[in-house]
């Protein structure tokens, strides 16, 4: 018999947890993802579905009662996490979906059409940097070329990576999602207090605020730092740091959101200045407009403050992503069919693989579990084992409402 949903959310808790933070370190083909993806395959196999894998690893079991064919119905989430991340933010989407399934086979449901669980790999972009990269293969949005030359923090690029999890191609076809997927579903645990302010444990996506990262790349002069005064400094790291505080203030005054959550320094020495600071922005805003002026603004800031510190910066856009909104009669329908009255429908500022497929053109929604910490990205993210049966519970529900 397969797992329910508190035994597979039990068997999981250990995996890639750090004993010091109690966050997960789930990244990409290294040993905690490689035996969370496993343990998908055993379970999608325990309930009787035929697994397909790609060559990057990207999972999808599918639900096909005889006689059944033609596009599906997608689900999952993905099991990669930040560095340092929370239990939530992924699997949560991954395990409800196979609960779902035991949800409507217990209820004597036959679908009419497939229903598929997806594990996307590399939402996070925790190991190689862009955002999505699985369901953006997936989908044809990024060149196989491109993607096989990302490099991981040591070096490592994502072509030896997948070769040495025994992944990998010559080539990559995208999948045909228009002869596949006729709608997809991701279930997200919520990453913000919004829910809870409602007093909701289930809402729905109306869209993705547009978002991007950026690569700063500070340059100045190497120096001692006692020996050399203040006015003969070419120091990157100022230079950064007030970048750094222009981001936050322009950010704050629109109402829009902009973190620089990493930065590389060379040559590290606390007592030598810098000759390079390398830092990466995160920046969201609530419309494809706003996101340009922002980070618009933000490297003029940086090539005005260079100016005064005998600096360089250079600015790269590792990855952009439009603004995504959800198929509005899709959401209402999820948010509208239950028994307790609406779900809220609202937005959400984090990228998704539903964003991915969405903007490739299939239908897609979002379910969304109440958070109580309202914390995500942190071991502090949380939420409450009855909030999550509900919104296994939503989620069949949804899945037979489409698959019918």
């Amino acid at each position: 018999m397969p797992d329910d949903f508190e035994r597979m959310w039990a068997d999981l808790a250990p995996l890639g947890r750090s004993s010091a933070s109690g966050g997960y370190f789930r990244q990409p083909y290294l040993a905690a993802e490689t035996e969370l993806r496993a343990w998908f395959v055993e379970q999608a196999t325990a309930r009787g579905l035929r697994v397909e894998s790609d060559p990057v690893g990207n999972l999808v079991a599918w639900w096909e009662p005889a006689g059944v064919s033609g596009p599906g119905v997608l689900t999952g989430s993905h099991l990669d996490s930040v560095l340092d991340g929370g239990a939530y933010d992924g699997p949560l989407g991954v395990v409800s979906a196979l609960a779902a399934v035991d949800v409507l086979r217990s209820q004597g449901f036959v679908p009419a059409k497939p229903i598929g669980v997806s594990v996307f790999v590399e939402e996070e972009g925790a190991r190689f940097g862009l955002a999505c990269l699985g369901s953006r293969l997936a989908s044809g949005a990024i060149d196989w070329k491109d993607a096989l030359r990302l490099r991981d923090r040591d070096g490592v690029s994502f072509e030896d990576a997948l070769a040495t999890a025994g992944l990998g191609a010559t080539s990559y076809r995208p999948w045909d999602l228009a002869s596949t997927v006729d709608c997809f579903v991701e279930l997200h645990v919520e990453q913000g207090r919004d829910l809870v302010d409602r007093g909701a444990a289930v809402g729905v996506a109306s869209e993705i605020w547009p978002h991007g990262r950026y690569r700063f790349e500070f340059a100045g002069s190497a120096n001692h730092a006692g020996t050399t005064r203040m006015e003969d400094r070419h120091d990157p790291m100022l230079t950064y740091a007030m970048t750094a505080l222009a981001a936050n203030e322009h950010a704050r005054a629109t109402g829009e959101r902009a973190t620089f959550g990493r930065i590389d320094v060379a040559p590290n020495g606390t007592n030598a200045i810098p000759s390079r600071v390398t830092a990466w922005l995160d920046a969201r805003c609530s419309n494809d407009a706003a996101l340009e002026a922002l980070v618009d603004t933000v490297t003029r800031e940086a090539h005005d403050r260079a100016g005064r510190d005998g600096t360089s910066v250079r600015v790269t856009a590792e990855s952009v992503s439009s603004a995504v909104v959800f198929d509005a009669s899709l959401a209402a329908a999820v948010a509208a069919d239950h028994e307790d009255g609406a779900w809220p429908v609202i937005p959400t500022q984090a990228g998704h693989d539903a964003g991915i497929l969405s903007a490739a053109g299939v239908r897609t929604a979002m379910l969304f579990v109440r958070n109580p910490t309202g914390v995500s990205h942190s071991p502090d993210e949380h939420a409450e084992m009855p909030d999550c049966l509900v919104g296994v519970g939503a989620l069949a529900d949804t899945l037979a409402r489409l698959a019918r």
